[in-house]
């Protein structure tokens, strides 16, 4: 069955889907694989992960309402919420599929918005923002940022004391957009010295995202933690996301 908080946030959006009793209703629930101009048109910059090709945006339809997930293993699904809920999630296919179905259904119910990636110039100014936002409400903080979103990196680096945490062996150990970014095997160093995390959605579809759940602050951005974040009420940041 999948393991640690993954599995905890499906608990939750099982006991709501049959609440709405949505489960077992002849509902179809596909994921397919956008392309990089689908999912993010052009984005002023050529080292997103999508664009390197390492991760693919999966997307959900529930009704007509769009759900989202990144994803490093992707392909097509079809089938019921109920099949989604019985679903193991031993892998990062089949999270991509219950993360993408979960944010269709919260968006379909009225229960999170902003589920679908932002485009073009967007990303550039959502970090801006985001840099604003964390300015106001933590003043300067060391940030740990977990996930490699180049645009992020480049506003946060600008204004305070950032270290980037990420999977990728291609950006470990360089020096991106001013930040540092280093391997999971200094993953202790970078979560010991940060006052406040700021972490990828995508941690929720490869089921890390226990592991930045600690006793500092956290701020979960992009869309694939939409769904979860409204049902576990973390908090999130996606300022151009539709």
């Amino acid at each position: 069955m999948g393991s640690g908080m993954l599995e905890t946030v499906r608990r939750k959006a099982l006991t709501l889907w049959e609440q709405h009793d949505l489960l077992h209703e002849p509902i179809a629930v596909k994921a397919r694989t956008l392309t990089v101009h689908e999912a993010i048109g052009d984005p002023e910059g050529d080292d997103f992960p999508l664009q390197k090709g390492k991760e693919q945006l999966m997307e959900a339809d529930f009704r007509g309402a769009k759900g989202q997930a990144f994803t490093d293993r992707f392909g097509d699904f079809s089938g019921t919420l109920a099949d989604v809920a019985a679903m193991p999630l031993q892998n990062n296919f089949r999270r991509a599929v219950f993360v993408a179905s979960l944010n269709a259904v919260m968006r379909g119910l009225g229960l999170c918005m902003a589920t679908i990636h932002c485009r073009d110039k967007e990303p550039g100014e959502c970090a801006l923002k985001f840099r604003d936002h964390i300015l106001e409400r933590y003043g300067d903080v060391r940030i740990t940022q977990v996930g490699f979103q180049p645009k992020i990196i480049e506003a946060l680096s600008g204004a305070f004391d950032l270290k980037v945490l990420d999977l990728d062996p291609d950006n470990v150990g360089t020096i991106r957009h001013g930040a540092e970014i280093l391997g999971p095997q200094r993953q202790k160093e970078a979560l010991d010295r940060a006052e406040l995390l700021v972490v990828t959605g995508s941690t929720l579809a490869n089921d890390s995202i226990g592991d930045f759940l600690t006793d500092r602050p956290v701020i979960f951005y992009g869309t694939t933690v939409a769904g979860a974040a409204a049902l576990m009420g973390w908090e999130r940041f996606c300022a151009k996301a539709s």
